[in-house]
């Protein structure tokens, strides 16, 4: 029941910060940035201007080259 909770909440702070910020980005997107940058003292409206790319996954290899390989 806590997991169930837990997801609804989540899902519910996403939806109001994409509709407070006017993102056009997905649900999933959001979560991908927000859970890169979990330590970052960046603002949310700093941080979603400057990432630019669709797919947060993208952005990861170029920084761990190898690491699953």
């Amino acid at each position: 029941r806590i997991q169930i909770s837990v997801a609804i909440i989540t899902y519910c702070l996403v939806a109001i910060i994409q509709h407070d910020l006017h993102l056009s980005r997905s649900t999933y997107e959001v979560l991908q940035i927000l859970s890169i940058s979990l330590t970052d003292k960046t603002p949310l409206q700093e941080l979603f201007n400057k990432t630019n790319f669709n797919d947060v996954k993208e952005q990861l290899n170029p920084l761990f080259p190898g690491l699953f390989d």
